[in-house]
């Protein structure tokens, strides 16, 4: 889905105030539901790539979510395997196959999740990072693209996401998109990124709810539903997925040989602002690339014009080599 071209002519500060992004064109079909309340939930990843690898592409093999025997499978309720599903297929775990009502592995499920995968029990932040990018850098999930590419600001609250996004349903036209609907899904959003926080053992199993909330993306400000964006450096955020999601937002974004520092720190989708890094730490890590990929991606700085040119093609499946360099020592997490 390439959406730079209606762009180019645009100048950068009239850019960052107006809508724009895959979100904002017209062939754009929201998803704002498909998790049935849940948000990702530890070991549903591995428990549904381990299904779906028994049936690999087989027709008929959706039947591994559906069938009766889905429950006792996982020893899950029913809405609990479907949202399993929606998620593994979200964070790019799994994918439909090519035969009849069949579903696959993805080269990024095996990646971390096959019989020789990097991190089989997403125990390196590296696996929880590539989720994220999986999840909110790509438009099929709504809330989340919207959230971390085009919310306006660092604060917000449940209410003002959910009205944020029932704007721009009105505007863009969206059909069958109740504000029930958002409502849920904004909540759900909030509890993929925010710990809770109460007292007990259940408590504690309640503030594990979701992988994602160990990246500390999102914090409570201590207001009544008061939440903020956490921007800035992320030190357990390394070189191979950060270059991994660049190649694939440049994929989406524009067939060019270049892009520039504005686009690749600032679009909706792009590594910047999924990632909440502050411009300083975008930079740093632009310049490391000529090093990182011997020349395959470099940084130029001539004119005045700040930009990454790529030697070769945008490979995503050879990108996913480069995220082998971060599975090494896991470093420690930062207190945000």
């Amino acid at each position: 889905m390439l959406w730079v071209s209606v762009e180019l002519d645009q100048s950068s500060s009239s850019r960052k105030s107006m809508p724009r992004g895959p979100l904002f064109l017209d062939d754009y079909t929201p998803q704002l539901s498909g998790h049935e309340t849940f948000p990702l939930r530890y070991g549903w990843l591995k428990k549904a790539f381990d299904a779906v690898s028994k049936c690999d592409g087989e027709a008929g093999g959706k039947s591994v979510f559906l069938a009766d025997e889905a429950i006792a499978r996982f020893g899950l309720g029913k809405n609990m395997v479907a949202s399993m599903r929606h998620w593994a297929m979200a964070a790019g775990i799994i994918a439909d196959g090519k035969e009849p009502n069949s579903v696959a592995t993805s080269a990024l499920g095996r990646k971390l999740f096959g019989e020789s995968g990097l991190d089989p029990y997403m125990e390196h932040p590296a696996s929880l990072w590539l989720i994220h990018w999986q999840i909110a850098g790509h438009p099929k999930k709504t809330t989340w693209y919207w959230s971390f590419g085009n919310y306006p600001s660092a604060n917000f609250e449940r209410e003002s996401l959910v009205q944020g996004i029932e704007k721009v349903s009105k505007n863009r036209k969206w059909s069958r998109v109740a504000a029930t609907t958002i409502k849920r899904d904004v909540e759900c959003f909030v509890r993929t990124y925010v710990a809770r926080h109460a007292t007990g053992q259940a408590a504690h199993e309640d503030t594990l709810e979701s992988p994602l909330a160990e990246l500390g993306l999102i914090k409570a400000t201590g207001k009544k539903d008061g939440f903020r964006f956490v921007r800035g450096s992320k030190s357990t955020l390394g070189r191979g997925v950060f270059l991994y999601a660049l190649i694939d937002f440049w994929n989406a974004y524009s067939p060019a040989r270049t892009l520039s520092f504005e686009a690749i720190a600032h679009e909706p989708g792009s590594p910047g602002r999924v990632f909440l890094l502050d411009e300083n730490d975008v930079a740093g890590r632009l310049l490391d690339l000529e090093e990182f990929t011997d020349g395959v991606f470099r940084w130029s700085e001539t004119a005045g014009l700040k930009q990454v040119i790529r030697e070769g093609d945008l490979d995503l499946q050879a990108a996913l080599n480069f995220v082998d360099a971060d599975f090494g020592r896991i470093p420690e997490k930062e207190v945000a």
